[in-house]
């Protein structure tokens, strides 16, 4: 039986599997050091329960962004308890498959072909890997945080601090071989001027990014992605894993007009079940048969069935325009806080991806002691608030009533001089760090 003590059971976790989790966004160190509930033993809506039986309401990650609907979604569920029961693996494969293929299709008119993975940092693999393939070309221009697998760290060979303001700062690729340098080269967002400096000087394959993550792309910048995809004949690949599905049903790249050649889906696609869909132009997909492109479980019955029911089910409860309605009372709630308490707050991103951050010179430290005074009065919350379809007005108006005296809590730390001095562990980790 494990420890009733998930803080515990963590120390133990950090001795036997190297980093303590399979996940660096799961690390307790990231959210609140020596005292994180770290493990879960059920979790229903918007709700979980640690070890010990505490209760919290989750107004942090929600499952990574995975869990859309909300945690064991009663629909979601009942469509895979049958899929289960019916047999998830098989020498055959699964209808659903076909039938996903054909909605995702719908869903995305200029696409004619779709291949699924299970995570989606392979299916982002995939899609280089694809577009690679079409291009006959090795090297690949990004934007953005895009998985942990060779092709996009390799970008730190050719400098180590490549990746710094993408994924994490101070990553050293150790691992990747050092051949691959010079093959994946960033670029920021909304700098259109980098990309046309990298393809000045390289044979591109594939334009890799996010159309939209934490600020909204400045006018023609987009358009201008666009366009030099297609006068270098590279493929252009929107990654969507993050943004997909939360503020439209399919991807957020329709609004701004700009359509890719590949777009690739994850986490919220089937509501914390294992799924990822890349789709793409029939003339780029095909260029999956000129490579090897393959795995038994990619072939399973559970993540097609998961997908099919959520894709439902965010179609008939019209769940984006939820996300962004809380995702807005949310943001606006904490920021009049802010204001009434003088705590300098920014919020970023789209509402239905909430992050904060504090501009002050203790940020980290604040913001650790934003999340250990929440966690005492039953709320998990952190730097990012992922709404989902469980989180009600009452939920938010329950947390906000809770963050007041928070506020007030940090108000008089930060007079007093005394942030460090409130906490009751270390500050959160920032970055990649080793942890054993």
């Amino acid at each position: 039986m494990p420890p009733r003590d998930g803080r515990e059971l963590w120390k133990k976790a950090k001795t036997i599997i190297p980093g303590g989790s399979q996940l660096l966004s799961k690390r307790s160190e990231m959210f609140l050091p020596d005292l994180w509930p770290s493990y879960y033993s059920r979790a229903k809506g918007a709700e979980i329960w640690d070890l010990a039986g505490r209760r919290y309401v989750d107004m942090s990650i929600m499952g990574v962004g995975a869990c859309i609907l909300g945690y064991a979604d009663d629909d979601v569920n009942r469509a895979v308890h049958e899929a289960v029961d019916l047999g998830s693996m098989a020498t055959l494969n699964c209808p659903e498959e076909v039938e996903l293929a054909e909605l995702l299709l719908t869903l995305h008119p200029w696409a004619g072909m779709v291949r699924y993975a299970r995570t989606g940092g392979e299916a982002m693999a995939v899609a280089v890997r694809i577009a690679r393939a079409k291009a006959r070309k090795d090297t690949v221009a990004f934007c953005g945080y895009h998985g942990w697998h060779d092709w996009y760290l390799s970008a730190n060979i050719a400098r180590d601090q490549n990746l710094d303001g993408h994924l994490l700062p101070g990553l050293e690729p150790r691992g990747v071989p050092r051949s691959l340098g010079e093959t994946a080269i960033p670029f920021s967002y909304n700098r259109l001027d980098e990309l046309e400096a990298i393809v000045r000087d390289h044979e591109v394959a594939a334009i890799i990014m996010e159309p939209v993550r934490h600020q909204e792309p400045a006018p023609g910048f987009l358009e201008g992605i666009r366009r030099i995809a297609d006068e270098i004949q590279a493929v252009l690949v929107f990654d969507e894993i993050t943004t997909g599905w939360r503020v439209r049903i399919g991807g957020a790249y329709p609004l701004y007009g700009v359509i890719p050649d590949i777009v690739v889906y994850a986490k919220a696609i089937s509501n914390g079940y294992p799924m990822a869909a890349i789709i793409g132009t029939g003339d780029v997909m095909e260029s999956a048969q000129e490579s090897f492109i393959s795995s038994t479980y990619w072939t399973e019955r559970i993540g097609p069935v998961a997908a099919l029911a959520t894709i439902h089910k965010l179609e008939t409860e019209r769940v984006p325009e939820h996300l962004e309605r809380v995702g807005r009372d949310m943001r606006s709630g904490l920021e009049r806080l802010a204001r009434d308490h003088g705590i300098p707050l920014q919020t970023m991103g789209l509402p239905a991806l909430t992050s904060i951050q504090f501009d002050h010179p203790e940020s980290q430290a604040l913001l650790t002691l934003y999340t250990q005074e929440l966690l005492k009065k039953g709320y998990l919350a952190s730097k990012s608030f992922y709404p989902s379809f469980a989180h009600t007005q009452q939920l938010v108006n329950g947390f906000l009533e809770a963050a007041e005296g928070v506020y007030a809590f940090l108000e008089n730390a930060m007079d007093q001089g005394r942030i460090q001095a409130s906490l009751e562990g270390p500050v959160a980790h920032k970055g990649f760090t080793r942890l054993n």
